[in-house]
Parts: structure tokens; sequence; C-alpha cells
């Protein structure tokens, strides 16, 4: 079972090797703002899941989204990838555009992704988790709640 609710086959070496790169390259198309070779490294039915973003659904929808957020000087920090068949884990901190731009996560966040890849090495779809570090007192933060809902009306 995938984390798309079907049934994969096990991809062989070669195709996992060639799905890291395609992982590394995204992180790097992004942040130069390339969206057109970012798009290159999708599957037409990729799926986003990302809380800083609506869940997106096939090529058109994600590339839409993501040209919001990508684009220096946003930047990703791979600190480790983590790749076996047809999954890639990535660990890593993500820096946001100062002002963030609409939509972005503010500051530096820690983030992890997981990927999968289609039999061909393709992004099949990643779904990222931020950590937050929680409030002054112990509370943990309130998961209903956005970040963004914390800004001023001018920010």
């Amino acid at each position: 079972m995938d984390s798309h609710g079907g049934t994969r086959s096990t991809c062989g070496t070669t195709v996992t090797a060639v799905g890291v790169d395609h992982v590394r390259l995204s992180y790097h198309y992004l942040d130069t703002g390339d969206i057109d070779a970012y798009g290159s490294l999708l599957d037409e039915n990729v799926q986003v899941r990302r809380p800083d973003l609506a869940q997106g659904r096939g090529r058109a929808e994600v590339l839409r989204t993501h040209a919001l957020l990508a684009g220096p000087p946003a930047r990703h920090q791979i600190y480790k990838v983590i790749a076996a068949g047809d999954a890639v884990a990535v660990t890593g901190r993500y820096t946001a555009s100062d002002p963030p731009r609409r939509g972005q996560p503010e500051g530096d966040l820690d983030f992890v992704d997981v990927f999968t890849l289609t039999d061909e090495g393709m992004l099949l779809g990643y779904r990222r988790f931020y950590f937050l570090a929680p409030v002054p007192g112990g509370r943990l933060p309130d998961p209903t709640e956005h970040p963004a809902s914390h800004r001023s009306p001018a920010g």
C-alpha cells in the first residue's frame, strides 16, 4: 500500500537513486524559482500535502501553488536524505524570504518531507511536516490555529 492508497511494486535501486536525484533537484529548482524545471520532476498525478499550502492534486495545481513560494531568497538546507524502494525522506531547514510572501511560512523552520516515487523515479507526492516549538509555559500550540491567523492585518 502506498501513501495514496494504492498497491505499489518495489522500486529497484536504480529507480530509487534517480528518485533521490529528483528530490534533491526539486529543492534546487524551488529555491531558484525555476517552476518549469520543478514541474519536469513531477508525475502528472502528483499529490502534495503541506501545512502551509492547500492540498495539491495534479501537476498543474501543484505548480500553481508552489509558484507562490518559489524563488530566492527562500531556500532549503538539506540535513539528511533517507531512501528505500519508492520512498524518500528528507530532513532539513527552510528559510523563508523576508518579509514572507503570501502563504509562505515565516522565519526558519525545521522540516521533514516524505516523498513517494513512481516506478520511473518521478515524484508522485510528498507530505511536509514542520517542527513547532512549544510556547513558553509548556502549552502546546493549538493545531487548529494556522500561524498566519496570528499576523496583523497589515502583515
